[in-house]
């Protein structure tokens, strides 16, 4: 039987070791290293590939967003499970959309991390039941901090959506930010994709519950 090659990409490495030993019984499963940045996964996989991460979407520097985007873009043959404590629909999507084959939620049992991995690796997506409702229920205002960090959406993406709050037009916000209109066009679809939001209003609430505007 083949070896599932696993890198765990967290902030701390007493996870990877807690997976490590979650894993040990799992045939065919093993966990051969840990990188706490983001830029370690792409200093890793640079050097030695692995069949799949295990991805903390909250890491210091590149985020897990960033790093999954680089993770796609480079190695495209390795699979991605996000592993995250964090389930707000703009993390779930952003890091969908930019090629994770599923997300996970931190809470989730030995049996259904193994689940996971054994699923992802099968080129079936999955997603933990937090993360599908999620999705499902689309943006509503949380209770994270409006000033906190936020690593849902890309700097661009934050900047159109304030602007969009503010009721900027498609020609005043291209201007505004030196792009083309198609490209705020692109931004602005982009935006409702991952927030699951269906109009405009649902991004000008989205700024407003930010204290972007």
């Amino acid at each position: 039987m083949s070896i599932t090659r696993i890198l765990v990409a967290d902030p701390f490495e007493v996870l990877a070791v807690g997976l490590r030993s979650w894993l040990a019984d799992a045939s065919g499963l093993e966990v051969i290293g840990h990188a706490p940045t983001g830029q370690a996964v792409l200093e890793r996989l640079a050097q030695d590939p692995v069949d799949l991460v295990l991805m903390e979407v909250s890491m210091p520097g590149l985020d897990g967003i960033d790093t999954m985007r680089e993770v796609h873009r480079r190695h495209p043959q390795v699979k991605v499970l996000a592993y995250s404590a964090l389930t707000d629909i703009e993390y779930v999507n952003s890091m969908l959309i930019e090629g994770a084959s599923g997300y996970l939620v931190k809470d989730a049992s030995q049996a259904e991390v193994i689940t996971a991995i054994r699923t992802v690796m099968s080129d079936k997506p999955y997603l933990s039941p937090a993360a599908r409702e999620s999705t499902l229920r689309g943006y509503d205002h949380t209770e994270k901090r409006m000033d906190g960090e936020y690593i849902g959406l890309t700097e661009r993406e934050r900047e159109i959506i304030r602007l969009v709050g503010l009721e900027r037009t498609n020609d005043e916000i291209a201007k505004a930010l030196f792009i083309s209109v198609d490209t705020v066009k692109t931004h602005r679809k982009h935006l409702m994709t991952k927030l699951n939001v269906r109009s405009l209003a649902g991004l000008v609430r989205y700024a407003r519950d930010r204290n972007w505007i």
